[in-house]
């Protein structure tokens, strides 16, 4: 009976370091409170980095393989995975344990600006057709 309540003693330690380890992480507790309403979650764990468009990189090695790296994207409302930059996708998806650095990244002369998926969005390709239409659309007026 004693161990049981030392293990829910440990387990409520725990969590509060996590709950108090993420707020840290965030910036503060207005801050904290803000993403939480963003993102609906606090997530501790370590920065290990920014990517040139301001998306944050974590890493919690307590959490399960596979969910233990995390991204904090830079615009809360509209964000997608094409968001995650080239040189972190590697790091992110568990294919390297290595960090990016800006002296670890050797950009090639064939190698063009990574750009997120604009579908959806006001700069996304519409293609436009070449060819008559086989029916004409109705105006008021015509």
């Amino acid at each position: 009976l004693g161990a049981t309540n030392n293990t829910k003693m440990a387990r409520l330690v725990q969590a509060f370091r996590d709950f108090t380890g993420a707020v840290a992480n965030i910036g503060g507790p207005k801050e904290a409170f803000w993403h939480f309403y963003r993102v609906n979650t606090l997530l501790p764990g370590t920065l290990k980095g920014t990517d040139a468009l301001g998306n944050k990189y974590y890493e919690d090695k307590t959490k399960i393989f596979g969910r233990h790296r995390f991204v904090i994207y830079s615009d809360y409302w509209n964000y997608d995975a094409s968001q995650i930059a080239p040189e972190w996708h590697r790091w992110i998806h568990c294919m390297t344990d290595e960090v990016p650095t800006a002296l670890s990244i050797k950009k090639q002369d064939w190698q063009i600006e990574h750009v997120p998926n604009l579908t959806e969005s006001k700069l996304s390709y519409v293609p436009y057709s070449t060819t008559k239409p086989k029916v004409e659309a109705w105006s008021p007026g015509q």
